[in-house]
């Protein structure tokens, strides 16, 4: 599975360390930026790791930033992406099993390396329930594909 990641300056350094345990793991991770704790356009990130898993089915991306809230913005902007916003190991295990995020945001400034790695273990460790979740999920997706949108299921 390949994973897209991406920050802007607020949560650049929790972002590298996501990418460096992903890597360690054997994950094939690409690193869409930001390159440093210089200050930028959160937006930027949250798009282009949303287009890079909307163009790559069965991909997933991670996006950081200070609160986590506007790159989740930016990022469900882009057709079919579902970006959940998640700041502990539950709601990032009852995104996947119910919602079937497919981007995860993190608040940068608000988790240590250590409780990020943890929540990005427990997202990708978890699987869609399918079940009734697959009708919810469907209605999402059903807007998307009326407005033109494509299922990147």
């Amino acid at each position: 599975m390949k994973l897209f990641l991406g920050s802007d300056h607020g949560g650049f350094l929790v972002k590298e360390a996501i990418k460096e345990h992903l890597l360690n793991k054997g994950y094939e991770v690409e690193d869409l930026g930001t390159d440093s704790s210089s200050s930028c356009d959160y937006p930027l990130f949250g798009i282009k790791v949303g287009e890079a898993v909307a163009s790559n089915k069965g991909s997933l991306g991670i996006v950081v930033c200070s609160t986590g809230v506007g790159i989740s913005i930016a990022a469900n902007k882009v057709k079919g992406i579902r970006c959940a916003l998640c700041w502990k190991p539950k709601i990032a295990e009852m995104c996947r099993k119910h919602n079937d995020a497919n981007v995860l945001s993190l608040p940068g400034l608000h988790l240590d390396k250590q409780e990020a790695i943890e929540i990005v273990d427990t997202w990708l460790s978890t699987d869609f329930e399918g079940d009734r979740h697959t009708r919810r999920v469907n209605i999402i997706n059903d807007y998307d594909n009326k407005r033109g949108y494509k299922d990147v299921r």
